[in-house]
């Protein structure tokens, strides 16, 4: 069970909805992924005129928690004001924090995303922000009351999979709350990483919507977190320097 917060759920798979072709493969992908929650930019919802049809029109949003999100922000003030209007169209209170810092790399603000969360936390929201794999920001947003963090994997649709295994394993290790790997991810068997490391989720959105047939990827990746969890759950045996033999030495017979 993944507790974000005072929300629950069986999935820990989160899932974006940008960039599919079309929203009939975008509603399949949905089903298929069985995740609970998903996000979106709330930039790209029209609020004034909700009669358009939108990317969320045809998905059964009583199965759903919607995660909005507040990309496009490069200040603590936008993310806030984002965020704001989400709750005031009645959305969610749960929001992604994603201040973005730079341009090329996509990487996020620190420090804009520590002040956006304090701001946010002060006003009643269920605050998810997403960061680098910055293990002493990660820390520190713990500290200040977050309820989840995000770390990337590498940067957003880089399909480079986890590039700093150890950073995301020292954030786990000291978490005091679900840590959901964001951004960055490829194969399903980087999912599938993610949680062996015991990361919480994980969160994907180009790895689905941009492979080339979403609808498989979405059960892939499903597939691919229930097993990373699995093993984690089971507990791998340790790496070793040497060969070990698979069976005992005990009472073998010798010629």
């Amino acid at each position: 069970m993944l507790r974000i917060g005072n929300y629950a759920f069986e999935s820990r798979l989160l899932l974006g909805t940008g960039k599919f072709s079309d929203l009939e493969v975008q509603s399949k992908a949905v089903e298929a992924s069985g995740t609970e929650v998903l996000t979106f930019a709330v930039r790209r919802l029209n609020l004034e005129d909700r009669h358009k049809q939108h990317f969320l029109d045809t998905l059964d949003l009583k199965k759903y928690t919607l995660l909005p999100n507040t990309a496009g922000a490069s200040t603590a003030e936008e993310a806030v004001r984002i965020a704001e209007l989400a709750r005031a169209s009645g959305l969610c209170d749960m929001i992604k924090v994603e201040v973005i810092g730079d341009g090329i790399t996509l990487l996020p603000d620190p420090i804009e995303t520590y002040k956006a969360c304090e701001i946010l936390l002060e006003k009643g929201f269920t605050v998810l922000p997403y960061i680098s794999d910055d293990v002493i920001l990660a820390k520190r947003l713990q500290l200040l009351g977050v309820h989840a963090v995000m770390p990337g994997a590498s940067p957003i649709g880089a399909g480079r999979g986890i590039i700093n295994p150890y950073n995301l394993e020292i954030i786990i290790e000291q978490a005091v709350v679900p840590v959901i790997v964001d951004a960055g991810l490829r194969a399903p068997k980087d999912a599938a990483h993610a949680l062996e490391l015991g990361a919480d989720g994980v969160l994907l959105n180009t790895a689905v919507s941009g492979s080339g047939d979403p609808v498989k990827m979405a059960k892939a990746m499903r597939m691919g977190v229930e097993a990373g969890r699995l093993a984690y759950e089971a507990g791998m045996i340790p790496v070793k320097r040497y060969a070990a033999a698979s069976s005992p030495a005990e009472g073998m017979v010798h010629t």
